[in-house]
């Protein structure tokens, strides 16, 4: 049967479809889209199956093709991002991310920035390892000079990222990791903390055994020279944990890398060692390779008896014949890339719908027997999938880099790919399957999303709304105190039972977390991207035990995310400390105004001859902007900008920002509404990378006005806009971190990867 004779048409939310059309589907040069969303997963599922002809001229194509068309348009299974968008189109690039190497040399280094500049073209991310460049200041002996250091480098990676728009749509994302005994690790753990500089970069700290284990014990380690590997120093490695626990609690990076265990499960040893992993964490890679990354939506593999075993079994084995296929077929950016790609074949299935398959099964996230269920299912899946490659080892051949001495010696038959099992964070890819992301828990139960200056909409989870309308206790306005309070922990209305398992990321303790993710890792071949959450009042110590339970556990890596540690939230729930009643329909309705700023309101002030000023620059994509923040005895009064290039248009309205913002001062508008009305707002050149994006000139004075608030005086401006906080720059939707980055639950927009 022909692929185009399906009559299975995929069950697409609103915002499913809003992804799909903005993100996915082809369109012609003036931006037309050309296919439906049914017409997307056709087109992927013949490409893919096309790869059987390959290894048997006589294969069903086109049945195959069927089989793998109905588990994408039935949405229990997914491939990553590129291989949705550029399967079956002429740039054929199907590889979500990519691990390049970094040598000692200006000619390596830029022609690693050379082939970045390549990948984010062709739509994939970069991680590397800087950890073989040498110090800064140690000798050039070409140039009779010193060296800049790694760092100096990044900042090279970091502008070549930024001029690139990640296939056409999206900034290229990198991971930057170093060796914790470079000699340079105390500048690389810190080299975030101002949050201004390498912002296309997410930051890793590579811990080796050694230092944790010196660490445990209160002692020093070494510090070596890549160049020479002599030791060039010691640091006490409990400071140095301190200080990464520091910064992390403070920035949410760097996260940590356990690059022993990388290693240890390297599975071509043989052919290079392991120095770095993709901008998510989760997928290590030798030089020059990518991966080739898959989900499973485990919310439904579910029966009426619990998980459906033999279900499960079934779309494992699709997906890692579908997987190995993308393999095959892939169009790699560069020569290196195929031939390290081919010879390992390395693939990454994982899972999305976790948090759903719990909802539906009556389990609670944070509970024991959820932490069995992540090992039983992950030990399933690791078990048929391995099973499922070596089936195609038999049919295919082994991956050539085998290393067949080896694995006999263990017992282990031929196996097809290298690795079979990575958790990925699934971002848009659980949006267009309208599931839980990854291993994650639900983030939020129900939430509110600005879409007009006076349009305020709640979002309700599918399964809770489903449920919340069988028991007869769905209303609107429980709805908005749920998205409101961030929780259904204390909303009476919702039963006892549902508060028990429908429990959210910040309802969960961060060793819950960890746990969680530890259980996932026993049965990954690669790791397990996962966010562990901190509330707002977490402490220093807090961090730095869950890192040390990370380590005890088994887990390869950590990502944190402390509430209110980065420049703009990325929480739309909640309003933590701000009474706000529940007919809210504005932002306005849910800032919480001092008494000060009530008195202010209808007082308008005469400006004296002098004021006292600051000027703070901030880089936007039209160029660098000055914004000069006059204030007089009684606050902040007046508001003045300059861009760096003069005149144009966005100028002009820079100046009319600072005529309104002041004229609105002086008129008692306090300032925590004027940060509200322009933070978040968007144009076609934004700048940066992360929380600390500036989107436009608008969201860079409202950024400029909160780094003075926070540095004079007027308090923390964190906290007090629920429903515009975090918002989405392209459509006002809820951003949830995840794996280091942030995405879009309604359209998909994500400033990462």
């Amino acid at each position: 049967m022909n692929p185009t004779d399906s009559v299975r048409t995929p069950e697409l939310s609103p915002n499913a479809v809003t992804v799909l059309e903005r993100r996915y589907l082809k369109r012609d040069p003036e931006g037309t889209v050309l296919e439906q969303p049914e017409d997307m997963f056709r087109r992927v599922a013949a490409s893919v199956a096309a790869a059987e002809s390959r290894f048997d001229p006589k294969a069903d194509t086109a049945s195959l093709a069927e089989t793998f068309y109905d588990m994408m348009a039935g949405l229990e299974f997914l491939p990553n991002s590129p291989t949705l968008m550029n399967a079956g189109r002429s740039l054929g690039q199907l590889s979500a991310c990519f691990v390049l190497p970094v040598g000692d040399s200006m000619e390596e280094i830029f022609d690693a920035v050379k082939h970045t500049a390549l990948i984010h073209k062709s739509g994939g991310g970069t991680g590397f390892s800087f950890s073989r460049l040498r110090p800064a200041k140690d000798v050039v002996r070409s140039t009779t000079g010193v060296s800049s250091g790694p760092l100096s480098f990044m900042k090279v990676f970091d502008v070549a990222t930024e001029t690139i728009k990640q296939g056409g749509t999206r900034r290229g994302a990198n991971m930057g990791i170093l060796r914790v005994d470079h000699p340079d690790i105390l500048d690389f753990i810190q080299c975030k903390a101002d949050k201004k500089q390498l912002n296309n970069f997410n930051i890793s700290v590579g811990l080796t055994e050694a230092f944790m284990e010196a660490m445990e014990r209160d002692e020093s380690y070494n510090l070596i020279n890549p160049r020479s590997n002599e030791v060039t120093g010691t640091l006490e490695a409990r400071r140095v944990f301190e200080l990464i626990v520091t910064q992390a609690w403070e920035t949410g990076e760097p996260g940590i890398v356990f690059l022993d265990r990388l290693n240890r499960d390297n599975p071509t040893p043989h052919v290079g060692t392991i120095e770095s992993t993709n901008p998510c964490g989760e997928q290590p890679l030798l030089p020059y390779e990518s991966c080739n990354l898959g989900s499973i939506n485990l919310g439904r593999m579910v029966n009426a008896e619990g998980v459906d075993w033999d279900r499960l079994k079934i779309f494992v084995h699709r997906a890692v014949r579908f997987l190995d296929n993308v393999v095959e077929i892939n169009q790699y950016p560069l020569p290196e890339i195929a031939r390290m790609t081919m010879g390992n074949r390395k693939i990454g299935l994982g899972v999305m719908g976790w948090a759903d398959m719990l909802v539906r099964m009556e389990i609670p996230y944070d509970t024991d027997k959820a932490v069995e269920l992540a090992e039983t299912v992950m030990a399933f899946i690791d078990n048929e999938g391995r099973a499922a490659s070596r089936e195609l080892a038999r049919q295919r051949g082994a991956f050539p880099n085998f290393p067949g001495s080896v694995f006999d010696q263990q017992g282990e038959p031929p196996i097809r790919n290298a690795t079979i099992t990575t958790i990925a964070p699934t971002g848009t890819l659980s949006i267009i399957a309208n599931a839980s992301s990854g291993v994650e828990p639900i983030f939020a139960v129900s939430y509110i999303r600005q879409v007009m200056d006076d349009d305020i909409l709640v979002e309700v989870h599918p399964l809770f709304e489903k449920i919340a309308r069988e028991r007869g206790f769905y209303s609107r306005e429980t709805m908005r105190r749920i998205a409101l309070a961030g929780t259904v922990r204390d909303i009476a209305e919702v039963p006892e039972d549902l508060r028990r398992f429908f429990v959210t990321a910040h309802d969960i303790s961060p060793e819950s977390h960890i746990r969680m993710q530890a259980a996932f890792q026993k049965h990954t071949d690669n790791a397990v991207s996962k966010t562990v959450n901190f509330s707002s009042a977490a402490t220093i110590d807090d961090v730095a035990d869950v890192y040390g339970l990370a380590w005890k556990l088994g887990c390869k890596g950590v990502t944190i995310y402390r509430d209110g540690s980065r420049d703009q939230q990325v929480l739309s729930t909640g309003v933590a400390a701000t009474p706000v009643s529940a007919e809210a329909t504005a932002p306005e309705a849910v800032i919480k105004e001092s008494p000060a700023d009530k008195a202010m309101r209808h007082a308008k002030r005469k400006r004296p001859r002098i004021l006292n000023g600051w000027t703070y620059q901030m880089r936007t994509g039209c160029g660098p902007i000055y914004i000069t923040i006059n204030q007089d005895s009684e606050g902040l009064f007046e508001l003045f900008t300059t861009m760096g290039k003069a005149g144009g248009c966005a100028a002009s309205q820079s100046e009319a920002i600072g005529r309104m913002v002041s004229l609105a001062w002086r008129s008692g508008v306090p300032a925590r509404q004027v940060i509200g009305q322009l933070q978040g707002i968007s144009c076609h050149s934004p700048f940066g990378f992360g929380e600390n994006k500036i989107l436009s000139c608008a969201d860079a004075v409202a950024k400029a006005i909160g780094e003075h608030m926070a540095a004079n005086g007027y308090g923390s401006v964190q906290g007090n806009y629920a429903p515009v906080k975090g918002a989405c720059p392209d459509c006002g939707g809820m951003m949830e971190p995840e794996g280091g980055c942030s995405v879009c639950r309604v359209c998909g927009f994500s400033d990462c990867s």
